[in-house]
């Protein structure tokens, strides 16, 4: 519910997305400069990568999903908080009359964008209604991109779906329908539309951070050996046991295999959860459902990415986005996180991944043709563009890797993990890979110095 009825401030009629925010600015102009500011609006902020200062966000980074927002803009589109942005090239982020204030303060939800426009408004919706019904985000604003990012529920993060809209305790304990029923930016604080928290996967090395501590206490526990562990490892690892726990998440994707009529079409191209498992246009997919994390060393801004244009190796697995930390750094902890594995198109000759074209006009989708796909990203793509890279003429398939920092869906206290969940014979901790030499609480030389 609006927390200040606006039905006397907007009247009608209104027919189009920008009119609405037309009226928006003639009394939140300053709020509009602010959020012009945001990674929200740019889809970009200043990072470190490799180092050294880029500016850098969803806009421009490779990912293993479709690859790029360059090959498929006015989808993707979709997702950013304006309106028409069917070029990031061409799109003018500096015109305040482009911004959607529905899709984030809507508060009838009836709101929704139309797909393949760029991100404009769906037709026949009620916009007078809806504008005069605003109010502060609730979760299913937040959702309507980053339940569904990636095309579909559940696809990319694995902690956040469409479940998070209303779930139960069991679910997550923050925001369970019946109490607490916290919204987003309960935890994700915001201030002039700066929302703390970035994600891994596009602004590793982002500064707005938080923690639980924000809320709890650093030794919340009865227990002391407890609260020991909570000098190496993070709340998340024990209270978020599992994600993906009502709807099937994307674990895999491999465009190598894509192309083939007849195994589309194959009686078991579908998987336990009912989720397609091969797709034409895209290729082979694997989905999990109460999937137990992987785990990894990571503190607040401690992460790298691969930039386009990089040199790769093809006969390694180059990660995407990924966490930096290593048991010798003290203000590390163990996180959770999902690991999204891809076989995805590279040139063979450069060495680099290409953002291949996959929708419109020469599109993958539409011919089938890996090579013209790829020549087409590549001309379109800016940082191609302005590193003089143009396709070779020869692609190949590399192996990829993404990880997600598991943060939602946290499990109330008696579902956390208990001792042998990490410690037993058949614990869920790969020692070795954290960089001890075996399990910490069976020689105490083994431990964390």
């Amino acid at each position: 519910m609006a927390q200040v009825d606006h039905t006397s401030f907007i009247t009608g009629p209104i027919t189009s997305g920008p009119e609405v925010t037309q009226k928006c600015l003639e009394c939140h102009e300053d709020q509009a400069m602010d959020f012009m500011k945001t990674s929200h609006w740019n889809w970009a902020l200043e990072q470190k990568v490799h180092g050294e200062e880029v500016y850098r966000g969803k806009r421009d980074a490779i990912n293993n999903f479709c690859t790029s927002v360059s090959a498929n803009e006015i989808f993707c589109s979709g997702c950013h908080a304006g309106y028409g942005m069917e070029d990031v090239k061409t799109f003018d982020f500096t015109d305040k009359t482009k911004i959607d204030c529905l899709v984030c303060h809507d508060n009838t939800g009836t709101y929704k964008k139309a797909a393949g426009t760029g991100g404009m408004p769906a037709s026949n919706l009620d916009l007078l209604n809806i504008a005069q019904n605003v109010g502060m985000p609730v979760r299913d604003n937040c959702g309507t991109c980053h339940f569904f990012g990636g095309g579909g529920d559940a696809v990319k993060h694995g902690d956040l779906d469409s479940s998070m809209s209303y779930p139960d305790r069991a679910t997550d304990v923050h925001m369970d329908a019946d109490g607490p029923d916290f919204q987003c930016q309960e935890c994700h604080k915001t201030q002039n539309h700066q929302i703390t928290g970035n994600s891994l996967g596009v602004s590793p090395t982002g500064d707005s951070h938080f923690g639980c501590t924000q809320c709890h206490e650093a030794a919340p526990h009865a227990e002391s050996r407890l609260n020991d562990h909570a000098e190496a490892v993070a709340c998340q690892t024990c209270h978020v046991p599992y994600f993906a726990k009502n709807i099937a998440t994307k674990m895999s994707w491999d465009w190598s295999t894509a192309g083939d009529d007849a195994k589309e079409h194959a009686a078991d191209n579908k998987d336990k959860y009912g989720k397609h498992t091969y797709v034409k246009k895209k290729g082979t997919f694997e989905y999990g459902k109460m999937v137990q994390p992987e785990y990894a060393w990571y503190q607040d801004g401690a992460a790298d990415a691969y930039l386009p244009g990089e040199k790769m190796d093809p006969t390694k697995v180059t990660k995407l986005a990924y966490p930096t930390s290593t048991i010798k750094d003290k203000e590390a902890k163990i996180y959770p996180f999902k690991v999204h594995r891809g076989q995805q198109i590279y040139d063979k000759n450069h060495k680099v991944f290409i953002t291949a074209k996959v929708y419109g006009n020469g599109g993958y989708w539409k011919d089938f043709d890996w090579d013209k796909a790829a020549k087409l990203g590549m001309e379109e793509n800016p940082i191609m563009i302005e590193k003089g890279l143009k396709y070779s003429g020869e692609y190949g398939f590399a192996p990829t890797e993404m990880y997600w920092r598991i943060n939602h869906m946290v499990s109330p206290a008696k579902d956390a993990l208990k001792c042998l969940d990490c410690h037993g014979d058949n614990g869920r901790m790969d020692w070795k890979a954290l960089g001890y030499k075996g399990d910490p609480m069976t020689n105490k030389k083994w431990a964390r110095k």
